[in-house]
């Protein structure tokens, strides 16, 4: 039995990690995290699962872990309270699902695949996302499950030291995972607590498809994250995979002039980018982005800093 070429990324968010900045503890346990979403993302491609599944499997773990800004750990808005936004899409066909303002999913990421899938729409809503959710039978949590005390720690900081409306300085980011399954399918997933500090019922770029994730046989999958405003002005996903089909650059290059033009606007973050010849990228402009990787051949990349 010949076994799939697969690859699959994942990433825990871009922002101002740098050496000596987190504790040991933070390190290993960001680390730790990363590969419990590559080893069940590789689990399912490895047995000959569709990219879809792969994704799904990663992002999940991600929510599920409090070093990242998603699900379980996810930040607080000003006024206290912690809203999740997610978003799906797979490249055959480019259906896609997302949802924003989510209060009682455990996993947003799989709300966001139940919209794809079992509902005539693209994108859902707050209130009524999460109505969507139960009618799905989709597990449901109560919203305290979401808060950790250094997420609210963090908010008071912001708070004391009136940093504006929100954390401007992009510490604590989304996840997301990319993948090329064993039949040459590409998909991504993206997921997120949005910004500590944001207010008036902000959306990032995360759920919203062709600026945080977008997916296209053609082309690559493509996950962000970072300051969503500046990824939905430039649209950096669809951005992306345009300038693979449009101008045939391969994926590291269209992935570092985009993110190249992100920073010529003021943005910051980064996106991962896995495209169906096996190309695995990760370009970001920031100090650190939480990431990793693995391929059918076995090796499993993990890194934190620029420098590694």
């Amino acid at each position: 039995m010949v076994e799939p070429k697969w690859t699959l990324l994942v990433h825990g968010g871009a922002g101002s990690m740098v050496r000596g900045k987190l504790s040991p503890e933070q390190d290993a346990g960001a680390r730790a995290g990363l590969g419990h979403a590559l080893n069940a993302g590789s689990e399912v491609l490895a047995n000959s699962g569709s990219a879809m599944d792969a994704v799904s499997a990663a992002v999940i773990k991600l929510e599920d872990d409090a070093h990242f800004n998603a699900g379980h750990g996810a930040v607080f808005t000003f006024d206290g309270i912690i809203e999740l936004d997610a978003s799906i899409m797979e490249g055959a066909m480019r259906r896609a699902g997302a949802v924003t303002g989510v209060r009682h999913t455990r996993n947003p990421v799989l709300l966001a695949r139940a919209v794809m899938e079992h509902s005539p729409h693209v994108m859902l809503s707050r209130e009524g996302a999460d109505a969507f959710s139960r009618e799905q039978g989709i597990e449901q949590v109560h919203p305290g499950y979401f808060a950790t005390p250094e997420r609210w720690r963090q908010l008071e900081e912001l708070k004391a030291n009136k940093l504006d409306y929100f954390d401007i300085d992009m510490k604590y980011g989304t996840v997301g995972a990319v993948a090329v399954d064993g039949d040459g399918n590409v998909a991504a997933a993206t997921s997120t607590g949005g910004l500590t500090g944001k207010r008036w019922g902000r959306i990032g770029d995360s759920p919203i498809i062709g600026a945080g994730n977008y997916a296209d046989n053609r082309a690559a999958a493509v996950s962000a994250t970072g300051a969503g405003e500046y990824f939905i002005r430039i649209g950096v996903a669809h951005e992306i995979c345009a300038r693979i089909r449009m101008l045939d650059e391969n994926a590291e290059a269209a992935a570092n002039h985009v993110i190249a033009e992100l920073g010529e606007l003021g943005g910051t973050g980064g996106v991962i980018v896995a495209a169906p010849d096996g190309s695995a990228i990760f370009s970001f402009n920031t100090p650190g982005m939480y990431r990793g990787r693995a391929t059918h051949g076995g090796d499993q990349y993990i890194a934190i800093y620029g420098d590694e």
